[in-house]
């Protein structure tokens, strides 16, 4: 069965990585060129290209999702575009999609896709995906799920999925599983998101700049003057990618607990890729100003630490973001 179009005006925003990219160094197409070589979108009213930037996804600043989420937020106002695409390098694919998912304000479809090939390799991705992505934009079931992580014809929540290897299957939930998949040109959804996104949250991207937060990461032998040297470098919070379920060894947790003293936030995430981080297991957390990420991996519950303390410094406040988030 061929890939069905539904009647539909979609934005297709393009950032770079490696969809676009023809050499090894840097992206070479732009948005126009990816769309052009599909042959069902070639002369199709009501699909309109932008190239928002044209960079590597491990290039990718805060700034650039601060321009995307406000572009994107300021198209899902106008009646005639029904979903938005966003065409995005893999590496750090996962965190702009969650910070869009956070952010975005709108119930629109707003999908991100991407490419494990490139376009001169055998079996390129690319231009399969982006077709899945059009037409899950534009399909009406797609509505009020969240921004959507589409490749390999199976559809992810921004907030669940994660790259875990560099074949074709790269992008896995591992806690939750799949939101839907493409069966014949057609996407099927099978469940939803409970926790809160786009028009549920707070957060919005109309900031000047986004609070600085690092990510600290543990291993066998950790000492505390990492810690130490990132909590007095100008950051507002830590996450620490712990073993385990968050682990925080004892030669840490003096300096974890004066970092919280000086009122910088300190979370408690884990460098595993899934499974729920138990707050108050083998650490007070309550006692000592500690935050837990529940199922966020590190770099996602930076993003949502980053966005929270945009609200409040309170950790019993941000810890409640991160449990209805």
């Amino acid at each position: 069965m061929a890939t069905e179009i539904q009647n539909a005006n979609i934005l297709v925003l393009a950032t770079g990585g490696s969809i676009a990219q023809t050499s090894p160094d840097v992206p070479t197409l732009t948005g126009k060129s990816l769309l052009d070589a599909i042959p069902e979108f070639q002369n199709k009213a009501g699909i309109v290209v932008e190239q928002i930037s044209q960079v590597s996804s491990p290039n990718v600043t805060a700034d650039h999702w601060l321009a995307l989420a406000r572009r994107i937020n300021m198209a899902a106002v106008d009646d005639q575009i029904h979903g938005i695409v966003v065409t995005h390098g893999t590496d750090t694919l996962e965190e702009t999609a969650f910070f869009l998912h956070l952010t975005v304000k709108s119930d629109k479809p707003v999908v991100v896709v991407g490419a494990m090939r490139r376009p001169y390799s055998l079996g390129a991705d690319g231009e399969a995906n982006l077709r899945d992505g059009i037409v899950i934009a534009g399909w009406p079931e797609s509505r009020g799920r969240g921004v959507l992580v589409v490749l390999n014809s199976e559809i992810h929540s921004a907030r669940d999925v994660s790259k875990t290897n560099f074949n074709l299957d790269a992008f896995k939930s591992p806690d939750f599983g799949i939101l839907g998949q493409m069966v014949a040109g057609r996407p099927h959804f099978y469940r939803r998101v409970e926790r809160k996104h786009t028009l549920g949250t707070a957060f919005t991207a109309d900031l000047p700049r986004l609070p600085r937060v690092a990510i600290v990461y543990s291993h066998v032998g950790v000492t505390p003057d990492m810690l130490e040297a990132v909590a007095t470098s100008g950051y507002e919070g830590i996450v620490w990618a712990g073993t385990g379920s968050g682990s925080l060894p004892l030669a840490i947790r003096p300096a974890a607990t004066a970092i919280v003293k000086n009122n910088v936030a300190f979370l408690r995430s884990s460098r595993v890729n899934c499974g729920h981080v138990k707050r108050n297991d083998e650490v007070d957390d309550d006692a000592l100003g500690f935050i837990t990420s529940d199922t966020l991996n590190p770099q996602k519950a930076r993003i949502l630490l980053m966005l929270s303390l945009t609200q409040t410094k309170d950790p019993e406040e941000i810890q409640q973001l991160f449990d209805t988030h």
